[in-house]
Order: C-alpha cells, then structure tokens, then sequence
C-alpha cells in the first residue's frame, strides 16, 4: 500500500513549476489530489510556458494517484470558496493544503533577472499588488475555507511554498516584502492552530528546474539544482510524519529534509542546502 492511499491533498498553482512537482510526488505516494490554476489550454499560461491543470491531474493518476484538475482563480474568492465545496463533497476531508499559487511573476519571463530585481521606483505599482493579491492574500484565503476541512483529518499538514528571498534585503522589494509575510503568516496560523491539530509549516525549495528556470538555463548555474519532484518528496515526507506537529510554525528547507528523511532526487543526487547568502 502506498504511503498516502486514502488521503486527500490540494496542491493550489500546479498548472506546472513547483506546484505540478508537489503533485505529482503525492500522485506517487497514491493520494487524491486536487489541482488548481488558470491554464486549461496548453500555451495559453500568462507567462507562455507550457503546462495545464488538466495535464497535471492525468500525470497523477498515471503515476498511482488520483488527479482531479479544478479551474481556479485564485484572486476570486467565490471561485476559491466553490473549490473548497466541491472538495468537501467529493472527499469530506482534506489532510494535506499546499499554498503554492503565486503572482508577479510575470514580469521576469525571460528569467534573468530573477533574483536580482533592482529599482522599485521603476516597477509597476501592480506588481506589488499582484504579489500579494494573488500570493500571501490567495494563501490566507485558501488556509482559511482549508482549516475546517483538515480539522476533521488525521495529522493534518498545511505547507507554504516561500523562498529565502523573505531573508535577504536586495532581492526586489515586492518580493522579499511578500515572501516574509507569507512566512510570518505561517507562525502566526501555527499558534492557532497547534491546539486543532494542525501542523503549519513554509518549505523553501532550492534552484528548481522549472519551465521559466529551464527557459533561462544559460543564464543559470544548475549545478546544484532540484528537479521541481524533489520539493514533492519532502512535503510527502512531512505528510507521513506522525509527530509533524512538533515542526509547526517553522521554516523548513527542502534539501534539509531530504538529509533528514533519506530521500533523494528523481535522478538519485542529494541537493545540497542553500543558505539565505547563497541565493
């Protein structure tokens, strides 16, 4: 029996990147999993960057899970709302939430110039609303319909997908401002949440190999990079943790884990853990 049979995950943003990668490693482990994102077209993303819910889900499901593809705009909170009541129909329970959904990112679809924005005063005011409406605002939002419905799981895992830039004072100010409130908000949620049950936690990745990053790889050192699978596995090992509880309202990093529950990449290496200075 795998790992996760029987359980119901919602991965939110997983039309590709990380979020289709967490996905598809809780498809592996054999849980149910919810998929949401705009793209149902396959180059019709924001971005222009291949990949669709629909794509996603059937890669679950081949993979020994069940995918379930939900159109969903993640800025609408009707829409969020109707998502949250589809899953309490068709599972009446959720064990594991990953906020992984993000925006902003537009703006850097050459990648490039990623980690190295400079210059707020030039940026578009929307940016800084795009990262927090469609980001920390989504993920409080979705965390919110979530709680009742993992209330009811057994050792239930609510995840926020954030990155060191909240740590770092010269990646972008829209985005390290973002990312830090996204993490301040997982503390905040743990201390609520601690008494229910529910373990809280933000998962940094490394450099991962997603669309965009493989879209800018000459531009990159890849050479300690992560396959975006590998950020699943260690939400999947955190989800079948029994005392997962005990790392509630902590920042933990997916390279970490790994050492630490003796997983590895698809490829069979062993990421190295980055630090705030090395990103």
């Amino acid at each position: 029996m795998k790992p996760l049979q029987g359980k119901v995950a919602l991965v939110t943003g997983a039309s590709r990147g990380i979020g289709k990668g967490i996905a598809l490693s809780l498809g592996e482990a054999g849980a149910t999993v919810y998929v949401t994102g705009r793209t149902v077209k396959e180059g019709k993303s924001a971005a222009c960057l291949p990949g669709t819910i629909y794509q996603t889900a059937q890669e679950v499901t081949e993979l020994g899970g069940v995918g379930i593809a939900i159109q969903c705009d993640h800025c609408n909170d009707s829409e969020v709302e109707t998502l949250f009541q589809r899953i309490s129909t068709g599972s009446e329970k959720l064990n594991i939430l990953v906020n992984n959904v993000w925006g902003g990112y537009q703006h850097f679809t050459d990648g490039t110039e990623f980690w190295n924005e400079r210059g707020f005063w030039t940026q578009p005011i929307s940016r800084w609303d795009s990262m927090f409406q469609a980001g920390v605002r989504a993920h409080y939002v979705s965390s919110l319909f979530a709680v009742p419905l993992l209330r009811q799981a057994d050792n239930p895992l609510m995840i926020t997908t954030s990155f060191f830039a909240s740590q770092r004072n010269d990646k972008g100010v829209a985005y390290g401002v973002a990312k830090a409130a996204s993490d301040r908000m997982v503390a905040c949620m743990a201390e609520e949440l601690r008494e229910h049950g529910v373990a809280v936690v933000s998962l940094y990745p490394g450099i991962v190999r997603t669309e965009s990053v493989m879209k800018a790889a000459e531009h990159l050192d890849l050479s300690n990079s992560e396959s975006p699978q590998f950020v699943g596995r260690a939400v999947v090992a955190l989800a079948t943790d029994d005392k997962v509880l005990e790392k509630s309202g902590r920042v933990l990093i997916a390279a970490e884990l790994a050492q630490e529950y003796g997983f590895t990449d698809i490829d069979g290496s062993q990421p190295q853990a980055l630090k705030p200075e090395d990103i």
